[in-house]
Order: structure tokens, then sequence, then C-alpha cells
């Protein structure tokens, strides 16, 4: 018998991929199943964007492949959107790298930087597939602990408690998911000065910005932060454009070359229609986000209410797709979620998905109608 890659006896298949089986199954089975789990945005792109992809179609090299850098004109988008939205400037030559899909820039980072038995530090709770990937590449997660009486920032003491020697990479994520936290300016600018003071790369994981949240903030902002810091971003969660797998890598010449390695040996370029589509929603104006969250404010009213049935607490000045809240005391995260399903048909995400620290504490996804959520409500 053909052996699997002993890489694969350190991870499990992705949760929501095993979960959402048995979704589906109780579906099929004539269950009239809500999904509160994915943050999968179920609203459509901007008109404009559809056009553009539409509109690229003729185009003489629409259907050739692409540079693995992607169009000049994306890259220059890019550039041009971090520094009106950030105030961030960043050379479109040689400090922006589209990706197709911030997911993939996270496997490309962790094989351009990381050699086996490389340590990396990994929030808890924090995005699974920080700790996947390092295992898959035979680095060493190191997690660090967020808390709620700590707003889910670092503790930086704890941290320099840590045996940091062997330590090569640090994954940060502010706004943070699962919990909905916004960075602050502070917390990134000891972010920076931690990477310099220990040799380690900082990576901000960003894809939530602008979802119901008045002050987008990069780490790259931060005086010095390109020594020491790449950002990732995405196209996904903004403009609605998951299944477009549109991300981006930003920093500086000398990690984008090294991350361009691998990423040049393992595609041919992203889909020309596409990057045209990109480039026409990084133009757009702020009035989109303001009719977005608009909708998003609508639905996150909801969703407190349901949380409020099952006597859950919740920040409400969180920002992102989702609401992160606190079971009462004594109750198991995936007992709670489980019964949900079970009882009232809602399928909702225990925060024990997202570490340890998530035990506690159950996540509810705003990328559901809010017909859809007061049926929801209406079950308890």
């Amino acid at each position: 018998m053909i052996q699997s890659a002993k890489r694969l006896d350190t991870v499990q298949e992705y949760y929501f991929s095993k979960k959402l089986r048995e979704v589906r199954g109780l579906a099929a089975a004539g269950k009239p199943i809500i999904n509160m789990g994915i943050g999968s945005p179920d609203l459509q792109p901007p008109a404009s964007v559809i056009a553009a992809i539409s509109n690229s179609l003729g185009d003489a090299n629409a259907h050739k492949y692409q540079s693995y850098q992607g169009l000049p004109e994306l890259r220059a988008a890019i550039s041009e959107f971090y520094n009106n939205k950030y105030s961030v400037t960043l050379n479109s030559e040689n400090e922006v790298l589209p990706l197709m899909g911030s997911k993939e820039g996270i496997m490309h980072i962790s094989m351009a930087f990381l050699n086996e038995g490389d340590k990396v530090l990994i929030p808890n709770p924090g995005y699974p597939t920080y700790t996947s990937v390092t295992k898959l590449v035979g680095a060493d997660p190191l997690f660090y602990d967020l808390v709620e009486e700590n707003n889910w920032q670092p503790n930086f003491e704890a941290l320099e408690q840590l045996d940091l020697s062997d330590v090569k990479l640090m994954w940060v994520n502010y706004p943070h998911m699962p919990t909905g936290t916004n960075a602050t300016f502070a917390t990134f600018e000891k972010l920076v000065a931690f990477g310099k003071k220990y040799n380690i790369l900082i990576i901000n994981d960003n894809p939530y910005s602008f979802i119901l949240n008045d002050n987008p903030l990069s780490i790259l902002q931060v005086d010095g932060a390109k020594e020491v810091a790449l950002e990732l971003n995405s196209l996904s969660k903004t403009f609605n454009m998951a299944g477009w797998r549109v991300g981006m890598l930003l920093g500086n010449s000398r990690f984008i070359n090294q991350v361009l390695k691998v990423k040049s040996n393992m595609d041919s370029g992203m889909f020309y229609g596409i990057q045209k589509g990109a480039v026409k929603a990084l133009q757009l104006s702020d009035k989109w986000f303001q009719d977005q969250n608009k909708i998003y404010e609508k639905r996150r009213k909801l969703v407190w209410q349901l949380a409020d049935k099952l006597h859950a607490k919740y920040y409400k000045y969180a920002t992102g797709l989702f609401v992160w809240a606190k079971i009462p005391q004594g109750e198991k995260s995936e007992e709670v979620t489980d019964s949900v399903l079970y009882d009232k048909n809602i399928f909702i995400t225990p925060g024990t998905v997202f570490g340890s620290q998530g035990e506690g504490f159950i996540r509810f996804s705003l990328c559901v109608p809010e017909e859809t959520i007061k049926e929801a409500i209406s079950r308890f």
C-alpha cells in the first residue's frame, strides 16, 4: 500500500471541511438548517466589479498565462489603496505581491522562511491555518495566549518570558478573528519593536479592516515596520469576493522576493479578468464600505438577540464579520453548539475551533440575511 507523507500525520482535516459535511447531511435529510458558522459573504460584489470582469473577457491577453507578480495595473491599484486608506506608501514594482487569496500567502510565507525545527508564534485563539501550515512545513507552533481581560491583545511581558531563540515568525491578526477585537497603534508599535529585538518576522493578517470598523489600521503604518513586518490583506470579505480568491502581500522588496520564489513555482498567474475586477474594486469610494456596514449593523443587532437567547455575553464594539460571545460559566462550547445544531437546526461555531483559549465562547457569522436571523431567533 502506498503510504501518505508523514507530514499529514501532524494535521487533521480542517474543522469546517468536516463539520460542513455533517451539516449538509442534515440538510439533505430534510432538516431546515440555518448556517451561521462560516464567514463567507452572502452579499453580491459591486456591479461595476462584475462588469469589469465581464468586459475584460474579449481583451487580447485575457486567456493567456499571466505574470506571477500580477498585472502592473493591479499592483498600482493595491499601492494606491494602501496610500488612500492607511497612509502607507508602497512601491508597486517590488513591495506588492498579488495572491490567489491570502490563505495561499500563509503557505508561501511559511515555505519561504521556515526550516524544519524553527518555531512560530501563533495566537490562541487564532486562525487554525497558521498552526496547520506551520506543522506541514516541519516547523513547531509556539502558542501565545490572548485573553479577554487583556482585550485579546498580546501580553508582551509573557512573550518575553518564552524561549524565543528558535522563533522565526510571529502571526498576528488584527482586526482579530474570531474575537473581532481591533488592534491599537500602540500594539503595532510594540510588535515592531518586539520583532526587531528578537529578529522575528511579524506578519499581520488584515482582511477585516473595513467591516464595522471606523479606524482601519495597518502594521505598516509604524515607522520602521518594513524592516521586520509583512501584511496580508484580501478582497474576500471587504468586497464580497471570497470565491474570486484575490489577496495581497505587502512589505519590503527583500521579503517579497523570497515569497515570490515560492509562488512562481506554484502557479501560473491569476486569471486576467479577476485581476481587472479587483482593480475596479480597489478604486471604489468610501460609500461602498458605508452601505455594506449599514447592512451588517442591522444583522449584528439581530445576532445579539440570538446570543441573548443563549444567555451569552458579547462586546458591542467588536469589528469584522462575526459576533464572539461568552457562554455561561461551566458550559462547554462544543456542547452548546451541537445542542443548538441538533435541537434548533442552527449551525454556529464553537470557540474551541480557534484554540484552547476559545473554550467558553461561541461565534456567530453575520453572513446571513436578516430574515434568516429572525427565523433563527424564533426557534427559541
